[in-house]
């Protein structure tokens, strides 16, 4: 049975990750996004079960309790987590899956699932990420000053992930990503499996 790939993906807030997974996956078949947990507030324009599962600190604790998710973490005054069994109902339906997480979560996932692959998406650079987080009109400037000091901290971290891509170019860093997903697709682990009849009737 064909199981699917599980993307790690992770970028300092305001790197443009978001934007780019979700131009991904109107592009490629066969790909979804792990919808979250979280306690944050929803924000305007969001759907619960879209960009998230908007729950109460209550509610996340008792998931955690019951060993439910497959990473969670505390990020700046919220909680996330990513719920293990939908992610693995995916990947056992042939889906690859795109977990959107920081740098926390990723280490859990790959102990959990050590044949994830992780991507880190960089800024071009400090001043441009800054900018960004202010043009996005969410945060007072307090906020930003926070974000901009953990980013430090979150891209210290690059050398535990497999690819890094550099999102100056938004068009680019897509078909990067769009390499990386095909290239797995690519492999000879995966490709014996869906050639199968074909590599039987080449050597026979």
């Amino acid at each position: 049975m064909i199981t699917g790939k599980l993307y790690i993906i992770s970028a300092p807030s305001g790197a443009g990750k978001t934007s780019l997974v979700k131009q991904l996956r109107q592009e490629m078949d066969k790909l979804v996004v792990s919808v979250s947990h979280t306690t944050r507030a929803m924000r305007s324009g969001e759907a619960h079960g879209g960009d998230y599962f908007f729950v109460s600190v209550e509610a996340f604790k008792a998931m955690i309790e019951q060993q439910a998710f497959l990473e969670h973490a505390q990020v700046f005054d919220n909680f996330y987590g990513t719920a293990q069994k939908t992610v693995e109902d995916n990947l056992a339906q042939g889906l690859d899956v795109i977990l959107e997480i920081d740098w926390q979560g990723a280490q859990q996932v790959r102990k959990m699932l050590p044949d994830s692959a992780s991507i880190f998406i960089l800024p071009p650079s400090i001043d441009i990420l800054k900018q960004r987080l202010q043009n996005r009109g969410q945060d007072n400037e307090e906020t930003i000053a926070r974000r901009m000091r953990d980013a430090v901290t979150e891209m210290s971290h690059y050398p535990e992930f497999d690819y890094l891509i550099v999102n100056d170019d938004f068009e680019l860093a897509l078909s990067q990503l769009k390499s990386i997903v095909t290239a797995n697709r690519l492999l000879q682990t995966t490709q014996q499996q869906l050639l199968a009849p074909l590599l039987e009737n080449l050597l026979n």
